[in-house]
């Protein structure tokens, strides 16, 4: 006897009917890519105020239905979509100084502030953060990952004894990040190579290690 499969409206096969499927499922992780893909579009054009699952069935193609089937609210979608938004080298370089780590890192984020899709993103992102808690998650988490690469040269400069033992690496990193983000958001100026050697010839200067005093028998 044929066992029929009862389908969702975009020819999916229908979970609530037929039971839970594999995760493996080539359909489901095919409208999966596509739900999120067309909502990363829709958040780098319009933001989270012009978010709307009606949209994202739209441009995607997959059904209301089977959208909130895997996402049963719109803010679990926005941050899976969210949570994907990782541009940039899997690993932070390491040239063997502070200053070559800490230029090479700022520079490669002074060209995602211009090219990723994130940097239209997150001013909305962090709109919303200051009203909901669980996009609040999502921006902490962001931030983690975009400071990461900063925290783990400044943990090999105090390793090297680089920087001051009393250092706050976080402090740092939020310099050294700060001004690329003002220009992006806020003053709009570019983002060039004499504005990144600026911050970071200024604010290495204040934190590098104090040279050893010499002794007092002139030794």
């Amino acid at each position: 006897m044929e066992t029929r499969v009862a389908r969702s409206g975009d020819g999916e096969p229908d979970a609530s009917i037929h039971g839970t499927r594999s995760a493996t499922d080539p359909r489901v992780v095919l409208s999966r890519e596509r739900v999120l893909t067309a909502t990363l579009d829709l958040l780098t054009e319009a933001g989270l105020g012009g978010f709307t699952i009606d949209e994202v069935a739209k441009r995607s193609g997959v059904a209301k239905t089977t959208i909130y089937r895997h996402w049963p609210k719109r803010n679990k979608l926005i941050i899976d979509a969210c949570l994907r938004m990782t541009d940039g080298d899997a690993e932070p370089p390491d040239t063997g100084s502070l200053t070559g780590d800490v230029q090479a890192i700022l520079t490669n984020l002074a060209e995602l502030l211009v090219t990723a899709r994130w940097s239209s993103i997150l001013p909305s992102i962090v709109d919303a953060a200051e009203r909901d808690p669980e996009i609040a998650e999502v921006h902490r988490t962001l931030q983690h990952w975009h400071a990461a690469p900063l925290r783990a040269a400044l943990e090999r400069a105090a390793l090297r004894k680089e920087i001051r033992a009393d250092a706050d690496l976080n402090a740092i990193a939020a310099a050294l990040r700060g001004p690329l983000y003002f220009r992006r958001w806020f003053s709009r100026d570019p983002i060039d190579d004499s504005f990144v050697n600026l911050i970071v010839q200024s604010v290495l200067s204040g934190v590098r290690r104090d040279p050893p005093k010499p002794s007092d028998d002139g030794g």
